[in-house]
């Protein structure tokens, strides 16, 4: 079963192979999808970052959600040496870089809670593997040419991995150095990076591409992390490990 709705902004997909799945198992994951965009969209006035942003409410009052994502944030920012910040350009709170990664997981671990092996969740480029498709095999994602999205570059095995790409090429400079705050990056067009899991994948392929041509070099420094970055020139660079993740196809339902 497959299905596919436009939340938090983008295209988000699930596909469960199993048989046991039905039409509320993936309407469940839509609507924690729904819950995580109503407490964290910055572009809804109602929600509780904007609520946060525009001083409406003590950090006494913050949710369970709201603090552990501003913990995680801040536990990003040390390990990247500052280059992952949710405090954005003007000086407002700014989580997307983590929520999205974070909400993908969590809603992984809803179907894996149901007893499902095997199925992926997509949500706007950044995806979240388990088990088999339905031919039997790993899931396989393609890493898109970001000078022709139509065109794909590199297809992955994944297994039961994460893979987050961070780029320019889609929403524009809407990623930025924070320690060039007003310097827009154009060295790199694209960074993917594939790691246990689509959380971990996330935050560091945003603190990554916010390093501009040094990132690649910062993924390769984690151990269990791959990636596959793609410069200005549509030169690609590749940590040593990432060969192994390679397929000459993508398979499409």
């Amino acid at each position: 079963m497959k299905e596919t709705k436009i939340l938090m902004g983008m295209p988000i997909t699930v596909e469960i192979v199993d048989s046991s799945v039905d039409a509320m198992d993936i309407n469940d994951v839509f609507n924690y999808f729904k819950y995580v965009e109503n407490r964290f969209s910055v572009h809804k006035p109602e929600s509780e970052i904007s609520q946060i942003n525009d001083q409406k409410i003590n950090q006494a009052d913050w949710s369970e959600e709201m603090l552990i994502i501003f913990d995680l944030a801040r536990e990003t920012k040390k390990l990247t040496d500052g280059y992952f910040d949710i405090v954005n350009r003007e000086g407002k709170f700014d989580p997307s870089g983590i929520v999205k990664g974070w909400a993908i997981f969590n809603a992984s671990k809803i179907l894996e809670g149901r007893g499902f092996t095997n199925f992926y969740i997509e949500a706007g480029g950044d995806i979240q593997a388990k088990g088999k498709n339905s031919l039997g095999e790993d899931w396989r994602i393609g890493i898109r040419n970001p000078f022709n999205i139509q065109q794909i570059v590199k297809a992955v095995a994944v297994g039961d991995n994460g893979v987050a790409t961070s780029g320019t090429y889609i929403r524009g400079q809407h990623i930025y150095d924070p320690k060039q705050k007003d310097l827009p990056i154009t060295e790199i067009v694209s960074l993917t990076v594939i790691g246990p899991n689509i959380y971990e994948a996330d935050r560091f392929a945003t603190a990554a591409f916010a390093m501009r041509e040094k990132g690649i070099a910062f993924i390769e420094k984690i151990p269990g992390f791959e990636g596959y970055m793609i410069n200005k020139n549509g030169r690609a660079t590749m940590t040593s490990g990432f060969e192994k993740y390679l397929k000459n196809y993508v398979h499409v339902d």
